[in-house]
């Protein structure tokens, strides 16, 4: 069935030097997985791979088949050119470190355009804003909501946040945050893009960062070493 959707770039991979194996979250059908023959060769192909670097934002049309694993992109085009993102080795690194984070946490093959339409309007944001410090912290935690995990309601006595249920305590357990940890998570809960203000310091981020990649791990069930973050953290020292 060939259609036409709008497509965000989660992840690409070099196959056989010559082609890509690009996974993409689309509007009409989520996550879906491409096979681009000969992205690096060929004069009308060689251009191909610069549209599909982690998280731009892309129009396809594309011939899905259920039965099969790997689908085919007949036309692509770019949807919404990033300004800044490719330019900022800030912002560049935050970007790799989503697309490793979303590759590792969205499953989903099945339609979510609540889903697609935040991650859209997230991405155009953060490229049109310099006030980035706790931009990839938000958005995380917010994407939760998405992925069915959020935060049940905080009482203002439960003092622990319980990692592996996803619920605030008044007594400690083996999977709960220690307080301080889980006073940075509930002031991380109140701010939105919006908040330009600094809030946490380096070494804060670096812990919320932290908490939410086990709190990811501890629901979506993957134990993967996230590359990216060793070059993220250094660059918000």
């Amino acid at each position: 069935m060939l259609i036409k959707t709008k497509a965000i770039v989660i992840s690409s991979v070099k196959f056989n030097e010559k082609s890509l194996i690009v996974k993409c979250l689309t509007k009409t059908d989520g996550m879906q997985t491409y096979f681009i023959h000969n992205a690096f060769t060929g004069k009308q192909n060689k251009q191909k791979n610069v549209f599909f670097q982690p998280l731009n934002q892309i129009e396809i049309e594309a011939y899905h088949n259920t039965k099969k694993q790997l689908q085919r992109i007949k036309e692509v085009k770019i949807h919404y050119l990033y300004h800044t993102i490719y330019l900022d080795v800030v912002k560049t690194a935050i970007a790799l470190f989503l697309s490793e984070m979303l590759h590792n946490s969205i499953k989903e093959e099945g339609k979510n355009e609540f889903l697609f339409e935040y991650l859209e309007s997230a991405l155009q944001w953060f490229d049109s804003h310099n006030q980035i410090f706790n931009f990839h912290l938000i958005l995380l935690l917010q994407l939760t909501k998405y992925l069915g995990f959020y935060p049940q309601k905080n009482e203002a006595n439960n003092i622990f946040f319980n990692i592996d249920e996803g619920v605030f305590s008044e007594t400690p357990s083996s999977h709960t945050l220690t307080k301080e940890e889980t006073i940075l998570f509930k002031k991380l809960m109140e701010l939105k893009f919006t908040t330009t203000e600094k809030i946490f310091s380096a070494s804060q981020r670096r812990s919320l960062l932290n908490v939410l990649i086990e709190y990811y791990m501890f629901n979506i069930g993957y134990s993967k070493k996230i590359k990216s973050i060793e070059i993220l953290s250094q660059l918000f020292e």
